[in-house]
Formats: C-alpha cells, structure tokens, sequence
C-alpha cells in the first residue's frame, strides 16, 4: 500500500474510531452494556466496510483508471445501502441497544467520509509524473513549416 494511500486511511480510521469509543462511553451511560456493544459493533462495521472500500479504489485506480470515478461513485452508493440495511435488520435485535446502533452507524460513518475528504484534500498528490523522461518533446514546439 502506497504511504498517501497509509495515511488516507488513518486520517480516515482514527476520528472514526475515536467516534466510536465516545458513541460506547455514551451509549453505555444511556442504555447499559447492551448500548456500549451496539456502539462498537457500529464502528467495527463502518471501519470494515470504508476500509475495503478504500482499498478497492486502490486497485480499481491502478488497473482501470478511466472507471475510477464512477467505480468510487457506486462503491459509496453501495456502502451506504449496506449500512442502512444493517439499520433495518438489526432494528428488533436484542443483541444491543438497535438505537445507539443506528446513531453510531450514521456518525461514524460521516466521520470516515469527513476524515477522508480532508485526508484527500490535504494530501499532496502529484498529477504530472515528476520521473518522466520525455522532456525532449517539448523543445521543438514550434511551428514546423
């Protein structure tokens, strides 16, 4: 894994896991253990499935770089579905507080987004390849006749 790529996903993974451990503490203060469990769970899910994403536009940006955007597009859409599927499934669960569950997911989950919007921001990404040794094609840039 590239070291922008390293960076980038702990810019994105410590908030939102910093996040979570408030979302325990509070959920546990507000619905006992059960809300302290459905907290953590929340976070663990958020960080795997933003995690794999990451490293999905990773591959997808080294092999198929024209389908880069849209890839990323969908893989979000599709992330977030994910989520509130969870939501909807374990809303009568009585594993943990379903509450704290669905508020831990959706903060969590804008927490990583936030994280890796300012990580991508931040990030000093060339653009041009610095290494390129064709610098022998712009000398003759002018006219030919």
């Amino acid at each position: 894994m590239p070291s922008i790529d390293t960076r980038i996903l702990i810019q994105a993974a410590v908030p939102t896991v910093a996040v979570g451990a408030v979302a325990a503490v509070v959920g546990g203060l507000a619905a006992g253990g059960q809300g302290a469990i459905g907290a953590v769970v929340a976070t663990l899910l958020v960080v795997l499935f933003m995690g794999i994403g990451l490293f999905v536009l990773q591959y997808i940006a080294k092999s198929l770089p024209n389908l880069f955007q849209a890839v990323a597009l969908m893989l979000y859409v599709a992330q977030i579905l994910l989520l509130f599927i969870f939501i909807a499934l374990f809303k009568e669960t009585s594993l943990f507080d379903p509450k704290v569950f669905a508020l831990t997911l959706v903060a969590a989950t804008l927490t990583w987004v936030a994280g890796q919007a300012r990580a991508q921001v931040k990030a000093k990404i060339f653009y041009i390849d610095p290494d390129s040794t064709d610098g022998d094609k712009g000398k003759n840039s002018g006219h030919s006749s």
